[in-house]
């Protein structure tokens, strides 16, 4: 055999396992929708007001961190690129309807969500409610921009694929994953400003680890989701208003009165005010229906007689944000305070 024959015999052989490994790779979509994760600074040391460069993308993503791509082959869908505050009704629609879409596929054994952090559990939650399959989906951002010195975000993206491919997280539901530490979407919450270890779930607490060694779960969320869940957007494609009133002293019913004229269809109060009473009945005589929230960051609100006998909704101990998904996504099936309440106790 020719010297040249054997060379490229022997570089086939050596190339044939890499090709095998290369294609029994788990499959896991990556949708994109921007945030800190996916910003730039001027300078390394600049942890703030650091939209200066072009926005990263998710092939920057996926060249910063190779490792990811040699756990899993991983194909992307651009949402969009932008701040949290920026997500609307119909970006949360195209997420959650693409996901159902890439996740149906038998090929497909997880998606990866990049989000800002400021609304984050908001979508999330969101997509714990929405998405139908029982497949692992990873929602991570990052509290430092993709810049920074020590940042968070290819950390956190590299552990997002090593979760979605792990088989202990199918069926928890939608998670959040940053600083190592894997959150149930309905429970967790932003809990500072500007700190990496800003995610936690105040009274029930993380639900496992992306820790170096493997990812491991300690608990199962067990009100109902994704595949369980009753909501069904395929053929929506808007959602009911719904706002939250923020309850405090000497509080103004002139808000509620203005949302209801600006066409709210429910209304979700983070505490109460005196002045809120008089404007809640108003409200109700027109059809809106009322949630009561709380401010405090933690506990149940009770559903006792007394907030059923005034057709009130109790929140459970879901806060402001996330009721009001809720009650958006369960407006869509019922307006009776029987059934409204049936659906919070459930989810």
């Amino acid at each position: 055999m020719p010297h040249t024959q054997r060379l490229l015999t022997l570089l086939l052989v050596l190339a044939a396992p890499v090709a095998v490994a290369a294609a029994d790779l788990p499959k896991v979509m990556l949708f994109t929708t921007g945030g800190t994760i996916q910003s730039r600074a001027s300078y390394r040391a600049k942890l703030h007001e650091y939209n200066d460069g072009p926005r990263v993308t998710p092939a920057d993503i996926l060249k910063d961190v190779p490792e990811a791509s040699a756990l899993a082959k991983i194909e992307v869908v651009e949402v969009s690129n932008i701040g949290s505050g920026g997500i609307n009704t119909t970006l949360l629609l195209k997420l959650a309807k693409g996901l159902n879409a890439e996740l149906a596929k038998p090929d497909v054994t997880g998606a990866v969500v990049t989000h800002g952090t400021g609304t984050l559990e908001e979508t999330a939650y969101f997509l714990h409610l929405t998405v139908k399959s029982k497949k692992p989906v990873v929602v991570i951002g990052a509290m430092r921009p993709w810049s920074a010195i020590s940042r968070d975000g290819p950390l956190n993206f590299y552990n997002a694929v090593r979760t979605a491919i792990t088989p202990e997280a199918v069926g928890k539901g939608v998670l959040v994953l940053l600083n190592d530490t894997i959150h149930s979407a309905r429970l967790v919450t932003k809990n500072n400003t500007y700190h990496v270890e800003t995610f936690v779930a105040r009274e029930i607490g993380p639900i496992g680890f992306a820790d170096s060694d493997r990812v491991v779960f300690y608990r199962t969320p067990l009100t109902r989701h994704t595949a369980d869940s009753e909501f069904d957007i395929s053929s929506i494609d808007s959602l009911p208003q719904v706002d939250v009133v923020y309850g405090y002293q000497e509080a103004s019913s002139a808000g509620v009165d203005a949302l209801v004229a600006d066409g709210a269809k429910g209304l979700v109060f983070a505490d109460s005010s005196p002045e809120y009473r008089q404007a809640i009945l108003r409200a109700q005589g027109t059809g809106v229906v009322i949630v009561q929230s709380d401010r405090k960051g933690s506990g149940r609100v009770l559903a006792t007689d007394s907030v059923a006998s005034r057709g009130v909704i109790a929140s459970d101990n879901l806060n402001p944000q996330k009721a009001r998904i809720l009650l958006r996504l369960a407006l869509t099936k019922t307006t009776q305070p029987r059934e409204l309440q049936r659906i919070f106790n459930e989810y």
